[in-house]
Parts: structure tokens; C-alpha cells; sequence
């Protein structure tokens, strides 16, 4: 399979950045190193290139009722201009992907942000369901997508545009001039925690140079920093926030991965049922956060014990914390294992480490 490129790698090259193929694209995984990177976005600002996520417009009079059919939230409760995290779920009552769904204008026009790995397999699952013939427009290869994260990240950018993006809210966005550059989606989300913005634009007459350019001539002098996604997983995992392939997948449901609140049952929708009964009667396995006790990083796929050394989950991310200075993972185990405080031991190759589960985001 060719490895694509975004309108940035070219820039993240020249910028040194250490690149690999990531969901089908050439990306930057660091340019200072992750630690370094890390605590820009935590305590200032930086810039990550996210031009790989896949972006659907739906568009026409049953462009709703089709999203309300695919996925799990309530997508009637947004108004122009607000966003939701939802996902869509699939028949057996996994997950087929999470993404984002943008309310460009009510009951008729709506953006769906989906993970580059699954454009392709969300793309066929949602056309396969739009019986109403629902306009439907893949734009992921003409979007580029540039997320700001931190603390300072508005403050540094809003002299580049008209709208007030300081105040902008959690999950809302507003649509203005960006760096002289129409049409441009500012948009108060992310997957750090750490505040900030992201901006979706089409890459046509030199926009991604001159978006770029003006984002680091404005920043630089204040300490704004090009940032890989080797520190976009720390920041996320620090959060708790589920990464798909990892802590979500076609097995698992969003009752099992803490995504209760995303799934609303005011509506009908794939799997409604068999959530609803999870819901109630409870479920064979919860995802939790914890940190480890003894030493040892967690990984993906290390086997989660109980103390006589019985199988009782397994670890889904793990990492240590740039932040926090300790070891912490997120995995699936039984729910006895799930209360805060509980004792757990993940296999380390031939060794079992003590941990402990613990409250999410990780503090």
C-alpha cells in the first residue's frame, strides 16, 4: 500500500521530525522527543498535524435521522455550531468506530469525523445503512486538519481570526477567516485535555503553507512548538480518553469502555437493545485506569492477574506518564476487579507487578 502524505509532511521533514507510517500516512511520531513535547502542550501550546482523520458530509432533510440510525448519542440535541463525541455501533454490540459529529446546520448539514484507520470501513457502513438517500461526500483527502492544544493555544492564535476562539465553549466551533484563509472550521476540541483548538480547512490555493506559516510566525516567539503523536498518546492517556484499536474495537461495547453517556437511549439505534440490557443486568468486564506499583511500563495485550496469579483481564494502552512521573495503563477486567484502590497485577513477561486501579483522568 503507498503511504500517503498531508499537506504538512514535507514541513515536518524539514523540521526533522522522526516520521512513520501511521493509519496509511507518513506522520511525524516526534521532534524533540515525546517528554519534551508532552510538557509544551500541558503547560503552553503546540501544534499537531491531524490531516489523516477522515471527515463525512451529510447533507439533505434525512441527514439526521440517518446519524440518529448509526450512532450512539443523541445527535437531535445539537444546534449549529456544537459538536458530540458519539460512536457507531455495530450489530453485536461493538464498536465499529468513535468519532465526532458537527452540526453544520440543523436537521441538514453535519460533519463526521472519523479515525484514519477506519475511513474506509465507516464510510461503507454508514452508505450501506443511508436508505433515504442522504447526500453523502467523503472530503477527507482535500481537509487538512491542524489541532493547537494547551493552555495558551487560543490566546496565541486569536490575533490570525475574527471570531472570539478564547471563549469559544467546550465542543462548539464557529466558521471565519483563519491566517486570510476562508471557510475555515475553528473548533473548541482535541484529545489532550489540555485546552485549545482545531482547524479544519480545505488544502487549495496554498492554504496549508500559509496556515502553517502564520500559526508559527505568531507562536514561535511565544514558545509554540510543532508537537508528534507520540505525545498526543501520553496527553491522551493521562485523560483517559479511548483510543480505537486499542481500548475500543468491533468486541467491545461502550457500556464495557465507561461510554454510558455517550450512548442515549431516547432513540433507536444498532444494538440499542443489547445495550440497554448490559445497562441493566451489568457487564462481564469494565475498562478501568490504573497505575502501576511496582515497576514496569505497561503495554497493550499484557495479561491483567488477580494475586493467585488467575487471568482477569487484559491491559488495552499503557505508558509512562510524562506528567506524573509514574507508569499507568488502561485495560478491560472483571468488575470485581473495578472499584478504586483494587489491587491487580499485569504480567511483565515472566513476572507479575503489582497495580493498582485508579481514578480517571489520572491526577
Amino acid at each position: 500500500m503507498e503511504i500517503k502524505n498531508t499537506p504538512f509532511t514535507q514541513k515536518h521533514i524539514a523540521l526533522g521530525a522522526k516520521m512513520a507510517p501511521f493509519a496509511g500516512y507518513n506522520m511525524p511520531i516526534s521532534y524533540t522527543g515525546i517528554n519534551d513535547e508532552h510538557a509544551t502542550v500541558r503547560r503552553n501550546a503546540g501544534v499537531f498535524d491531524v490531516s489523516h482523520m477522515g471527515e463525512f458530509m451529510l447533507k439533505g432533510e434525512m441527514a439526521l435521522d440517518l446519524i440518529q440510525r448509526v450512532t450512539s448519542n443523541d445527535a437531535s440535541r445539537l444546534k449549529a455550531g456544537q459538536a458530540q463525541y458519539s460512536c457507531l455501533p455495530n450489530e453485536n454490540g461493538g464498536i465499529v468506530d468513535d468519532l465526532l459529529v458537527y452540526c453544520i446546520e440543523e436537521n441538514k448539514v453535519y460533519m463526521l469525523v472519523v479515525n484514519a484507520s477506519n475511513m474506509e470501513k465507516d464510510w461503507n457502513w454508514i452508505s450501506a445503512r443511508n436508505t433515504n438517500g442522504v447526500e453523502m461526500h467523503n472530503i477527507s483527502e482535500k481537509t487538512a486538519l491542524l489541532a493547537i492544544q494547551g493552555p495558551n493555544a487560543t490566546k496565541i492564535l486569536q490575533p490570525l481570526t475574527e471570531p472570539d476562539i478564547i471563549n469559544l465553549k467546550y465542543y462548539t466551533f464557529v466558521k471565519g477567516t483563519f491566517a486570510g484563509v476562508d471557510n475555515v472550521l475553528i473548533s473548541a476540541t482535541g484529545y489532550t485535555g489540555a485546552g485549545g483548538v482545531e482547524i479544519y480547512f480545505e488544502d487549495k490555493d496554498g492554504a496549508a503553507d500559509k496556515i502553517w506559516n502564520a500559526i508559527f510566525e505568531t507562536g514561535t516567539p511565544q514558545g509554540l512548538k510543532p508537537i508528534g503523536l507520540g505525545a498526543r498518546d501520553t496527553l491522551r492517556l493521562e485523560m483517559g480518553f479511548c483510543l480505537y484499536g486499542n481500548d475500543l474495537d468491533d468486541t467491545t461495547s461502550p457500556i464495557e469502555a465507561g461510554l454510558g453517556w455517550i450512548t442515549k437511549f431516547t432513540k433507536e439505534f444498532t444494538s440499542r437493545a443489547l445495550f440497554e440490557k448490559q445497562k441493566a443486568e451489568g457487564v462481564s468486564r469494565k475498562l478501568v485506569g490504573f497505575e502501576m506499583v511496582d515497576k514496569g511500563i505497561p503495554r497493550h495485550g499484557y495479561e491483567i492477574k488477580n494475586a493467585a496469579g488467575e487471568s482477569v483481564g487484559v491491559v488495552t494502552s499503557g505508558t509512562q506518564s510524562p506528567s506524573l512521573g509514574k507508569a499507568i495503563g488502561m485495560g478491560y477486567v472483571r468488575p470485581e476487579y473495578a472499584p478504586i484502590d483494587s489491587q491487580i497485577y499485569i504480567q511483565v513477561r515472566d513476572k507479575l507487578l503489582l497495580a493498582k486501579v485508579a481514578k480517571i483522568p489520572f491526577s
